[in-house]
């Protein structure tokens, strides 16, 4: 039962993080319950690939109310999210096949580098100038492969990659967070599916209630509680300094980078 609290207390503090600042809660989930699956003692091995695919699956349950609040908006593209969609899938499934052959050191210290590339980003609002158009079908096979790669391998929702390739085709930004939010879901179920198949290979080190590298437990409690807080974090949203609350976001992803960097 004290597990289970831990594990809605990372959903609540990632619903928060969430509404505050309309990120997936993949840059978080992950370096906590490889926080916590270590000092539960969780064979190193496979750890991080339980965390990442873990993540995964809570995006399933959190990316609905997402997409529908995008959606009442009239925010999201949906013909632009079916274009990236093929490629997504293909991209999610790759990168969990390559994320099942890496060392959990190595996974560690490439999500660490992901984070502190977003830190950056935080910190020093770069933002991608609108270069260009929405490519055509190649183009957008080729990105959406691109962009569910580096999120299946990450365990994140792919925001922090979708955004910034719409932005960059010209994309408005209320429509580009939409639409990532409905590609998030194609990442999430393609990328979950294919940990579990991942984990299937007869590794005796995985622990009771996973299936494959997807912890049950963990991925409920977080679940629940990160959909209950995403409200708290959007209202206060509205009343604390954007401009701070970036940067204090920034620097608490350099801090869990280093986490995950250093503590191999």
């Amino acid at each position: 039962m004290d597990l289970f609290l831990a594990y809605l207390l990372i959903g609540s503090v990632v619903g928060v993080l969430a509404g505050l600042f309309g990120v997936g809660g993949g840059l978080v989930i992950v370096p906590a319950l490889v926080f916590l699956f270590t000092r539960i003692g969780f064979a190193p091995d496979v750890l991080v690939h339980l965390a990442i695919g873990s993540s995964l699956a809570t995006i399933i349950f959190t990316s609905f109310s997402s997409i529908y609040a995008h959606h009442t908006r009239g925010a999201v593209l949906w013909a632009v999210c079916w274009q990236l969609t093929p490629g997504i899938i293909l991209g999610a499934v790759l990168g969990a096949m390559v994320a099942d052959l890496m060392p959990g050191l190595m996974l560690r210290r490439l999500f660490a580098v992901f984070e502190w590339l977003v830190a950056a980003q935080l910190l020093f609002g770069i933002k991608p100038a609108a270069a260009r158009t929405l490519p055509g079908r190649v183009g957008m096979s080729l990105a959406g492969s691109a962009i569910g790669g580096i999120s299946s391998i990450i365990g994140i929702g792919g925001g922090t990659v979708t955004v910034p390739f719409l932005l960059w085709c010209n994309v408005a930004m209320q429509r580009a967070v939409g639409t990532s939010s409905a590609c998030g879901l194609a990442i999430a179920l393609a990328g979950s599916a294919s940990f579990v198949i991942a984990g299937w290979n007869g590794d005796t080190d995985l622990p009771a209630n996973a299936t494959g590298y997807v912890f049950w437990p963990a991925v409920l409690g977080i679940a629940i509680s990160s959909m209950l807080f995403a409200p708290v974090g959007a209202a206060l949203a509205h009343r604390w300094p954007a401009e701070r609350l970036r940067r204090g976001f920034g620097f608490f992803l350099i801090v869990l980078g280093a986490y995950m960097f250093l503590m191999g």
